[in-house]
């Protein structure tokens, strides 16, 4: 099973030191049976593809958490034994493809790392510090957020971290 971690570049540049995503538990995302029902679709690529928007989405609410880490989405795709993810329970918007993973995993394995371009970081700043409104109902505000949806994170591969945390 792909899972998606959402991290910021300091939680990257941590899991670079320590070689591995963790502690345990983890949160990341995942085609689980809601977000399979949600969206509709049986292509494994739509689906793996909202998946990622959840976990890119997660990265951004930790972003709004640190003030101090640089503006990029950060989400570290990892392939790992089905049973070592479990669903979260319910299907609403909060957890829609959420999984939770009971182990560590070990940074080298993981397939990929997407991260935003330079050009998003103007939108995912303005993101970020209109979260909270946007969760209290501002349009406005939901729509600086949606903006930074519109951004494609780039792939990089696990050997390419290095040059991302400089």
């Amino acid at each position: 099973m792909r899972v998606y971690v959402p991290l910021t570049l300091p939680g990257l540049a941590e899991a670079h030191k320590a070689g591995e995503l963790g502690p345990a538990p983890l949160t990341a995302y995942a085609v689980t049976p809601g977000l399979r029902e949600w969206y509709v679709s049986d292509d494994i690529e739509e689906l793996e593809y909202a998946a990622l928007g959840r976990a890119a989405a997660a990265s951004l609410r930790l972003l709004a958490e640190d003030a101090g880490a640089p503006r990029k989405r950060v989400v570290v795709a990892v392939d790992v034994d089905d049973k070592a993810a479990a669903a979260v329970p319910g299907v609403d918007e909060a957890t829609l493809g959420q999984v939770t993973l009971a182990g560590a995993v070990r940074l080298s394995v993981a397939a990929a790392v997407h991260v935003d371009a330079d050009d998003a970081l103007g939108d995912v700043t303005a993101a970020a510090a209109a979260l909270e409104a946007a969760d209290a109902g501002d349009d406005d505000a939901r729509f600086t957020v949606d903006g930074a949806e519109d951004h494609e994170l780039l792939w990089f591969g696990v050997q390419e971290i290095q040059g991302l945390l400089k």
